[in-house]
This record gives C-alpha cells, structure tokens and sequence, in this order.
C-alpha cells in the first residue's frame, strides 16, 4: 500500500524446454519476510521487557558467596561448607 504493489512473477527463465519462474519465488520470500518482521516488531519485541521484568520479580535462590552455587534465598550457610 505504502510503496506500490510490484509484481516479479513475470520473471522467468528456460534451460531445456524447462521454465523456472523465480518472480513467484521472490513475491513469496517479500511477503514472507514481511509478516515476519510485523509479527517480531508488534509481539516479540513488546513481549521481552515484559518476561525479564517478570524473571526479576521474584527470585527463589541467591549466589552462595562461598561456592558460588545456587541456594535458596532463607539459608543461612552453605552446603557444601565443612562442618565444625
């Protein structure tokens, strides 16, 4: 609509009696890569602030300062600490 509706699928070309009609092709790849790039720029890109904000909202574990594991947020020493 924005830039004119062009057609490619006169293009063709013959080797041995055989026509190969490359304009379909690259008609379908353009309208292809445009949904695809309406999809990623109207869901994916809105959808991704979304999902880490909901990552960082409520973490279950912390970084054991000692062995650098993962434990949960109420521990109070880690396991694999020598006990004394």
């Amino acid at each position: 609509m924005i830039f004119g509706k062009h057609d490619f699928s006169a293009l063709a070309f013959t080797i041995n009696g055989s026509t190969f009609r490359y304009g379909d092709f690259i008609n379908y790849l353009i309208a292809f890569l445009t949904v695809a790039g309406a999809m990623f720029f109207f869901v994916v890109v809105p959808v991704n602030p979304l999902m880490a904000h909901r990552v960082q909202e409520d973490p279950d574990s912390k970084s054991c300062p000692e062995c650098t594991s993962a434990i949960p947020i109420k521990a109070r020493r880690c396991p694999s600490a020598p006990r004394s």
